[in-house]
């Protein structure tokens, strides 16, 4: 069942989606699901119904909430060309950086912990693209809150910039999930092997993979890029984790 529901922050209020299972009264685990670049869509309504099914209660923020109410993304036009793309990134992606998304994280934790439905001490993240890097970004920032973090088709997860999320590894406590695609610049080889390099050795438990046949993107049902036998691998690595940690 879904359930539309608003978060105060403190420059605002942000809008957000609650995802739970349709038998019973909880409470139950709870999953922060990021989402992904192309924003708030009916595909990630699909996907967190399908965590909520599980045995959850999803939270999925509008992380482009800043913008206030915006159509429906036209995935062709937004990134089907140079422009579109970079018009998408000044209007779009300008309005949430990591800083920004890490500081809503934090109300969305409070938030979280107001809601009866929700079960204390019991919280995983995930993520897909973005959403991916603010995964173990919250991970790390926040080492108390989460037991299991998960990432998917991320970006830039490990680089040489000096906020690279590899570099705040040692903080994490969760158990870690990443899974790149071989089509996919943004997450290489050189990257994964650092990020696993990185978490080795805060001695975190983790899975930091390449998945062959798979491109940047490859989750959702809606990209066109969409891999269903990546995708349903996704959800048996996915739900594997958290039923692990948060069951």
């Amino acid at each position: 069942m879904k359930t539309d529901v608003t978060v105060p922050i403190r420059d605002g209020n942000a809008r957000a989606f609650v995802f739970t299972p349709d038998a019973g009264d909880g409470p139950w685990p709870v999953i922060l699901f990021y989402m992904d670049g192309p924003a708030i869509r009916p595909a990630l309504f699909e996907m967190g119904e399908r965590m909520a099914q599980a045995g959850y209660y999803v939270l999925l923020p509008d992380m482009f909430w800043r913008l206030g109410p915006y159509p429906p993304i036209d995935l062709a036009a937004a990134f089907g060309s140079p422009e579109g793309r970079k018009v998408f990134r000044e209007t779009y992606f300008s309005s949430t950086d990591p800083t920004r998304a890490m500081a809503d994280t934090a109300m969305f934790l409070d938030w979280l912990a107001d809601q009866p439905q929700a079960k204390p001490g019991s919280r995983g993240v995930t993520g897909y693209c973005m959403g991916g890097g603010f995964a173990l970004r919250a991970a790390a920032a926040f080492p108390d809150s989460f037991a299991a973090a998960a990432s998917f088709h991320p970006s830039n997860l490990a680089t040489d910039e000096p906020d690279s999320p590899h570099l705040e590894a040692a903080q994490i406590k969760a158990r870690v999930l990443v899974a790149g695609g071989d089509k996919d610049t943004s997450f290489d080889e050189a990257q994964k092997d650092r990020l696993a390099a990185a978490l080795a050795q805060a001695g975190i438990e983790a899975q930091v993979s390449i998945w062959p046949g798979c491109r940047h993107g490859w989750v959702p049902t809606d990209m066109p890029i969409h891999n269903p036998e990546g995708a349903e691998r996704h959800w048996r690595e996915l739900m594997a984790l958290f039923d692990g940690a948060l069951k």
